[in-house]
């Protein structure tokens, strides 16, 4: 009898020790609802910007948006007063929930970069400044490649090159 007492209390306390240390964090982690320290609402155009300020920060990202909204926005960046902070969010879109976002980016890439490592960059500072900066987990960063902007390419004065006969 005594070789079966001391294996009871040494197996009692094993098995609450861990179910407690498991519960613990998770109730202090994301405390209910019910505590009264209120609610924190991330608006879809707030995890845009943070989405298309990052991502503007890679290497090889020329520009954002496909065709037509590229064209417009660039119209409107050259009127003056024109450039808003649509800009920033031009060819981001964004789905957030209340503890998830998704990011879909549509971009131009410059020519002769790796897109497969552009995109790489781009959704690791994405997903780096978004859930540094909201706390929201980043479920997805889907990239869609719509253009590569070539060197002779002038976007800026839509005029012809310097260069043609007059």
């Amino acid at each position: 009898m005594t070789a079966t007492a001391p294996r009871i209390p040494a197996a009692e306390p094993a098995t609450t020790v861990p179910a407690a240390r498991e519960t613990a964090p998770a109730a202090v982690a994301d405390p209910p609802p019910s505590t009264g320290q209120g609610r924190t609402a991330i608006a879809d155009q707030v995890v845009g910007k943070i989405a298309g300020m990052a991502a503007r920060e890679v290497d090889g990202v020329h520009s954002f948006g496909a065709g037509l909204t590229r064209a417009l926005g660039a119209v409107r960046d050259r009127v003056p007063g024109g450039r808003s902070a649509g800009s920033v969010t031009r060819g981001v879109k964004v789905e957030v929930g209340e503890k998830q976002a998704a990011v879909d980016l549509d971009l131009v890439v410059e020519y002769g970069v790796s897109i497969a490592e552009v995109a790489a960059d781009v959704r690791e500072e994405v997903i780096g400044a978004v859930e540094r900066m909201t706390g929201l987990q980043v479920v997805e960063v889907n990239v869609n490649v719509v253009d590569v902007h070539l060197p002779d390419e002038d976007e800026d004065t839509g005029e012809p090159d310097a260069t043609r006969v007059r």
